[in-house]
């Protein structure tokens, strides 16, 4: 494909505009990873993580047991799923809506969570690479 406009197009008459030279993106800036080390390295950091993680990991676990078990009743119990709970509505239904039920309820136990445990952790964390950044002025 060329970007001088064409000497003839599928429409008479007609020229195709020439395409911008597109350049690649800047480099990022290069951010020293200095400060941010001995944090990685304390044991607030590592409490961090292993809170996180102690929340994390059970309830991803719990949510993918849960999604697997709809899977399962729904390939091999289809006559438990099929399981008329009200009018049309039928059990594997009911399993469906609870699979978003439980994902918000999830998100919204995790944004608590965080609040709570995380993010004062973090922000001691954030305000100790900050002023030690600041000291290497």
């Amino acid at each position: 494909m060329t970007t001088e406009p064409s000497e003839t197009s599928a429409d008479v008459g007609q020229t195709t505009p020439p395409i911008p030279s597109q350049s690649a993106p800047p480099p990022p800036e290069y951010v020293d990873p200095g400060p941010y080390l001995p944090v990685e390295a304390s044991p607030e950091f590592a409490h961090l993580r292993r809170t996180m993680r102690g929340f994390a990991f059970p309830v991803t676990i719990a949510f993918l047991l849960w999604y697997v078990l709809y899977v399962i009743l729904s390939a091999y119990a289809r006559d438990f799923m099929g399981t008329k709970v009200v009018g049309n509505f039928n059990i594997a239904f009911v399993f469906g809506l609870l699979q978003f039920v439980s994902t918000f309820l999830i998100a919204w136990l995790y944004a608590r969570f965080a609040a709570r445990k995380l993010d004062p952790l973090a922000d001691e964390l954030r305000a100790r690479v900050e002023a030690g950044s600041e000291n290497a002025k």
